[in-house]
């Protein structure tokens, strides 16, 4: 069985499915080139549809009636891979996760306090010879005491033996306890034996077992009786008084007739104590042998003392009483009984299995039958209270029998007829059967009962039936004892594993039942089959409880792991259960910390980190996961760790898996980084020219800041989130000089012409290990002053307006500024003075000599400025947190669009400004005024303010989860996925072939304001609509209802620039791109109210010099999981979504800025791209090159390209442009010379194009309040002018137009307020 993650792998093959395509004139030339995936087609008539889905693809065969003698076949991709489905994407932004816990729910498992008997009282009152006066004995009736005649011997010598009998039974449960006995005492004798006994065992629990056979009953009251000295009266025995004595904690053993008179008795008494005084209620257990009214059995198959008998020497109890009710009892011997070969503690012998049996089926009633807590304290709290109950459940089954019914205290639910004693009993019969032949044979060979077999056996079935919404198993308790045995432990343990893996409630169903100790121990067995489940049962134990911590390194355990982790025999999965084992051990924990850095934990983690190639398919992404978050929890607030740690080459060997294509991977690197920047370390105390204290540590903070500022504009909110954690530390460390730095940004300087901070893009490589695509990070956002309004915490800073760097600033001569993107001549103009500034009271002195350390306290600020604009809420509060440690806070905005923001909210917009520079705020943003006073924030020295990791937390929460199996809705979404690739192929093959459509027909209209984008639903009548102020709004337009209404995000900028659906072949999500280059990723976005953000980042990285605005175009592409973007400047990003990583910078080799860009949702890797001066080009990231060509279509009024599509059908060097002049370009680029067919569609206006995917239309619209549909031939199959009013009024100017993906429908948005679905002529408006 695999003992791992056995989750498949995210990325399947698509799944080919080949259509019809519709007629294509073109008599191009057969085109190949690397760019194309599939063989093209000229002229071709398919004769056969598809309706059957082959495991890889459906073929149709084809035909040609056309003069060309091979037509290529067609194929159109309906792709099968699945995107933001892992753990991450669900509620990242919402809940906190809290990893395991070492309270509440998950510690009542564990006894509040284990206890111990450590002292016995005995007291007999048996006065042999002599009956009492209240009893009449039957004859023959029964006599035996502790299995003694007494009538066989004389009274004394009897009475003395009972005395050592009943001692040496007791002690067979309890050797370690001081045992004490009086014989027929006198009142004085029993208080003294109660006052020692108490006394010896202090705090610890006293045993008071009373046997009463000589005496009369308890009187009414509950008083014993014990005798005078000269034994010719009865002395009643108060219970105030024994009470008194004993004190608690303690157990009573009641053995008379009418025992629960005196139960009954202690109960008022204390009920009465409790009621009269505050103290905490008394620790008293009781049982007695019989209800109050009842008298003890005297039969004579039953011993007189068949209650102690039953509590004390249960095996021999049940096996005679089982035979005087079997088949066996006229032939059986019992005197065999007393011989049964073995040891009771040897489970190898027949007497050891029996008692093995006996405690597993007493132990799987009570467990079954009881409540949680009462269990654990009966049963799992005192080893003597325990056996004793046990035992107890066997006296009312045989006690019951005669009619007799002891009693408890705590009273237990009556188990009696509890069907687990049929299995006892055939193990009785199994023993009783073999007995003779043994006794006879002292070298015969038991034959073992399979008791334990078919239990495990019915264990395993309830596994395969059972859920947490049914009954637990009853087997669980057995298991806990199979675990004993090495012969059936293998399976035992597998199969615990199994139910563990059901989720955190089996967890702690297995752990209330006791079965810690036992997992604990086998940590000290070295056999090698049982690592791999005992590792897994670990981690899910630990997974649910992390106070085990204290245990493992008590014990060692520790060690245990660190070996499994470091075989290499092993499967990766396993081993990182070990590293999250270890993880655990570790977590805030110093001892384990200690214990595990002694024995070299932390060089086992970074050697199978360094032997790890980056990229390696082979490496499982989890075990370096959880190598990292094992590595930064060994160093996390442990010096003596860190400094091992950076001696072990932590941060040149932790870089490179910055660039790991797991998000959860790179996350847990920054976290491991973070966690050796030191708090409290300041990289440069001295003053003036004097070098640091401690070169090698200041060093490496160097390196490790410049490997965080490498992925500081990473894809995934979860490495964003760490890098803003880590930032944190290193701010709070570097406190001083951060602010200073900030503040000289800040200073007013009227005659300084510097525009930015530096650029992210000119960090230094310096160690050669970081990788070079992780580094296009944002260099020029904080150009465009999306934070908010700052104030800053210098001594003397003023209000500022002009918030460019001084001139007289460090920044000015480290170098940097010279050469960035942002900068300009002037920046080389700099004054030579810059240590002698003199602000902040001379803190840019304490920066020491080294010019690049200003430069990367620089790169520190605007990065944490990045931050806190960060699309994502989670990682845009974090980083609003970095920036006040360094003393930057905001000041509430002013809300720019009262309808839809709330003012409460002390959120800073992350795109409300719109300048070029910081403070130049008071335009048209709607901003407050930005408040910098001398007594601002100066950053706070308190370490708790520091934001914490989330990472750890996140992560433990996979092992938590089912591993062993596949979730249960898997059958369920194949079977979707199925029917709608179905509905999708004959929606597609209806759009190739059908007649040409005016596709002028509304069917549905609403009033929206300033709409800037649509989409249509491929699979349900859901119109998706986003507006100017990014509200998005979706409907279902059938039956004309809003299904939810939502902001993309409160402070909104410029409106949303393209909206997609993801997977939309199975619970689609929505991607919403900003204008500004912001994607956002909505999950169950049509649910009224429950839409979660899936992931959010900013999808552009630097822009071009001067630039106020960012109006980003985006695509995506669902076969490959790319996401292209770009806007004004010189670049293409291609974004891997499932890696949520910039896997490439594609140069556009245009002095213009993209206006337009299109993906090919056939072929992977493809997509087209128009620019501002009328050009085209068309790119495929699988070449070397990227670009496949270039054409210059628009050529007669080089105006900005509005619109760009791939043509239908799969030929992927078919494009259609459109011009902001009105003209629309059908090119071929295997004719480089000019567009095979223009069509003039407006003049001077156009404004939207869409082309549908799979029909051969095309609708643009325009400025001039018009809708033109055209065919690929060019012929205009309709004009869309009015809405469908009675006042026949004229649409408004033409904002966007999309095409459904799979239907003849046209969705148009217009600015003046409505959005509208158009159908052919033969569709009735809904």
């Amino acid at each position: 069985m695999a003992l791992g993650d056995l989750m498949a792998s995210r990325f399947s093959q698509s799944t080919v499915l080949i259509v019809p395509n519709h007629h294509d004139d073109s008599t191009a030339t057969a085109f190949s080139s690397s760019a194309s995936a599939a063989a093209l087609n000229d002229e071709s008539d398919f004769t056969s549809v598809p309706h059957r889905r082959d495991s890889e693809f459906t073929a149709a065969s084809s035909s040609s009636t056309s003069g060309y003698a091979n037509a290529a076949t067609t194929m159109a991709y309906l792709p099968q891979t699945s995107f933001f489905n892992e753990l991450r994407h669900d509620a990242f932004e919402l809940e906190l996760p809290s990893g395991p816990s070492d309270s509440g729910l998950v510690s009542k498992w564990r006894p509040k306090d284990k206890m111990k008997t450590g002292c016995v009282a005995l007291v007999l009152c048996l006065n042999i010879s002599v009956d009492p006066p209240d009893v009449i004995k039957i004859s023959p009736c029964a006599r035996m005491e502790c299995w003694i005649d007494p009538l066989s011997m004389a009274p004394q010598k009897a009475l003395d033996l009972i005395g050592k009998s009943l001692t040496s039974q007791y002690e067979r449960w309890q050797p370690k306890a001081r045992y004490k006995c009086q014989l027929d005492p006198t009142l004085e004798e029993v208080k003294k034996l109660c006052t020692t006994c108490r006394r010896y065992a202090k705090s610890e629990r006293v045993l008071f077992h009373y046997n009463g056979h000589g005496v009369p009953k308890p009187t009414p009251n509950g008083e014993l009786w014990v005798f005078n000295k000269s034994y010719t009266q009865y002395i009643p025995l108060p219970l105030n008084d024994l009470d008194s004595w004993l004190k608690t904690p303690s157990i009573y053993v009641f053995d008379c007739s009418g025992a629960g008179k005196v139960v009954n008795s202690f109960i008022e008494l204390h009920e009465w104590s409790a009621s009269n005084s505050n103290g905490s209620p008394r620790d008293c257990i009781m049982l007695a042998a019989c209800e109050a009214h009842e008298t003890l059995p005297q039969s004579v198959e039953f011993p007189a003392d068949v209650f102690t008998a039953c509590l004390t020497t249960p095996i021999k109890m049940a096996l005679r009483w089982f035979c005087t009710r079997s088949l066996l009892r006229d032939s059986f011997d019992y005197s065999l009984i007393d011989k049964i070969p073995g040891r009771p503690n040897d489970r190898k012998t027949l007497l050891g299995e029996l008692n093995w049996i006996f405690t597993a089926v007493t132990d799987t009633i009570a467990w079954n039958v009881l409540p949680h807590d009462l269990f654990q304290r009966l049963f799992r709290q005192d080893l003597l209270v325990a056996s004793l109950f046990r035992n107890f459940l066997l006296a009312e089954r045989i006690m019951r029998s005669a009619n007799c019914t002891p009693v408890s205290h705590p009273t237990l639910p009556p188990t009696h007829q509890h069907h687990m004693w049929d299995a006892w009993d055939m193990a009785a019969e199994l023993c009783l059967s073999q007995l003779p032949s043994l006794v006879e044979d002292p070298n015969a060979e038991f034959q073992p009962s399979t008791f334990f077999t078919e239990q495990l056996t019915a264990f395993e079935v309830w596994l395969d039936h059972g859920s947490e919404h049914k009954k637990p198993p009853e087997q669980l308790p057995i298991v806990l004892q199979v675990l004993l045995s090495q012969c059936h432990r293998f399976r035992a343990l597998v199969l615990l594993g199994r139910f563990l893996d059901m989720g955190p409630w089996a967890v702690d169903l297995a752990l209330s039942v006791g079965i810690f100790p036992y997992v604990l121990k086998l940590l000290q067995t070295t056999t090698p089959e049982l690592r791999q489940i005992l590792v897994f049962i670990w981690t899910k134990i630990l997974a649910l409880d992390k106070s085990c911590q204290v245990d493992l390194v008590k014990d060692g355990g520790h060690i245990y792991f660190m070996k499994f982790l470091d075989s290499l025999e092993a499967y990766p999965e396993q081993r990182a259960m070990a590293a999250f084992v270890l993880a655990v051990i570790v977590d805030g924990h110093r001892r384990g910390q200690e214990a595990c850095i002694e024995d070299g934990l932390s060089h086992v983690c970074l050697k199978h980190l360094e032997s790890s190639s980056p990229n390696d398919s082979q490496t499982e992404p989890l075990f370096l996961q959880w190598l990292c978050l094992c590595l930064g929890k060994l160093w996390e607030e442990f010096p003596e760790g860190k400094i091992i740690g950076l001696q072990g080459h932590a941060t040149s060997i932790l870089a490179p898996l910055l660039s790991e294509p797991q998000p959860e991977v790179r996350a847990s690197a920054v976290f491991a980084l973070g966690t050796l920047v030191d708090v409290g370390f300041d990289s440069c105390r001295s003053v003036g020219d004097e070098e640091c204290d401690d070169d090698d540590k200041f060093r490496s903070e160097v390196s490790i800041v410049r490997s965080l500022l490498s992925v500081a504009s990473d894809g995934s909110p979860l490495v964003r989130a760490e890098v803003a954690v880590a930032l944190a530390r290193f701010a709070f460390g570097h406190n001083k000089h951060l602010k200073s730095i900030a503040a000289a940004y800040w200073k007013p300087q009227t005659n300084s012409l510097i525009n930015s901070l530096p650029s992210l893009a000119n960090i230094k490589d310096t160690d050669g290990g970081y990788p070079k695509q992780s580094q296009h990070v944002a260099h020029g956002g904080i150009v465009s002053p999306q934070i908010g309004p700052l104030r800053v915490g210098s001594d003397n800073s003023k209000v500022i307006r002009d918030g460019r760097v001084s001139s007289s600033s460090p920044l000015a001569s480290s170098g940097i500024m010279h050469g960035s993107p942002l900068s300009d001549n002037s920046s080389h103009h700099s004054d030579s003075g810059i240590l002698n500034d003199g602000f902040s009271n001379g803190a840019v002195n304490n920066f020491g000599p080294k010019p690049l350390d200003n430069a990367l306290y620089s790169q520190c600020v605007l990065a944490m400025c990045t931050l806190a604009k960060d699309p994502s809420p989670r990682v845009g509060n974090l980083g609003r947190r970095v920036l006040s440690i360094i003393g930057i806070e905001q000041v509430v905005a002013k809300p720019s669009k009262p309808s839809s923001v709330r003012t409460s909210e002390a959120i800073v917009s992350p795109s409300l400004a719109r300048s070029s520079s910081w403070f130049d705020m008071n335009g048209d943003t709607g901003l407050a005024d930005p408040l910098l006073g001398s007594g601002g924030a100066s950053g706070t020295s308190d370490r708790s303010f520091l934001p914490q990791s989330i990472i750890y937390n996140w992560s433990c929460g996979h092992f938590s989860k089912s591993l062993l199996t596949a979730p249960d809705d898997s059958e369920e979404i194949l079977a979707r996925r199925e029917e709608r690739e179905k509905i999708a192929l004959e929606h597609i093959v209806k759009c190739q072939h059908s007649a040409v459509t005016r596709l002028t027909n509304p069917i549905a209209k609403w009033d929206i304001k300033g709409t800037q984008t649509v989409l249509l639903q491929p699979f349900s009548p859901i119109v998706v609509a986003a507006d100017e102020n990014e509200r998005i709004r979706i409907w279902n337009h059938e039956e004309a209802t809003l299904l939810n209404s939502f902001d993309n995000h409160d402070f909104a900028d410029k409106g949303i620039s393209k909206l997609c659906l993801v997977n939309e072949l199975d619970d689609s999500l929505l991607l919403a791109a900003s204008s500004d280059g912001n994607i956002r990723v909505w999950k169950d976005y049509s649910l009224r109210g429950k839409q979660k953000l899936a992931t959010a980042f900013s999808s552009i990285h630097g822009h071009k010099p001067g630039v106020r605005s960012r109006n980003a175009v985006v695509d995506w592409q669902q076969q490959s999981g790319y996401l292209y973007s770009s806007g004004e400047m010189s670049s293409i990003m291609q974004w891997d979504l499932d890696k949520e990583q910039l896997v490439n910078t594609i140069p556009s080799l245009s002095e213009c800025s993209v206006s337009a860009l299109a993906a090919s949702q056939v072929h992977g890797g493809q997509f087209a791209a128009g620019f501002m001066d009328g050009s085209v080009r068309l790119y495929d990231t699988r070449t070397p090159e990227k670009l496949v060509c270039g054409l210059r279509p628009h050529i007669q009024r080089v105006e900005k390209v509005m619109g760009i599509g791939f043509q239908p059908g799969l030929d992927p060097g078919k494009l259609v442009s459109a011009s902001q002049a009105g003209d629309i370009q059908f090119l071929d680029i295997r004719n480089h010379s000019s567009a095979y067919l223009t069509i003039e569609a407006h003049r001077g206006s156009l404004t939207a194009l869409a082309v549908h995917r799979h029909a051969p239309i095309i609708a643009s619209g325009s400025a001039k309040q018009l809708i033109k549909v055209f065919s690929l031939e060019g012929d205009q199959l309709g004009t869309i002018r009015y809405y469908p009013t009675l006042m026949a009024q004229k649409i408004g100017s033409v904002s966007c137009l999309n095409f459904h993906p799979y239907q003849l429908l046209l969705a148009a948005g217009a600015a003046d307020a409505c959005v509208c679905i158009y159908a052919d002529d033969n569709t009735q408006a809904k």
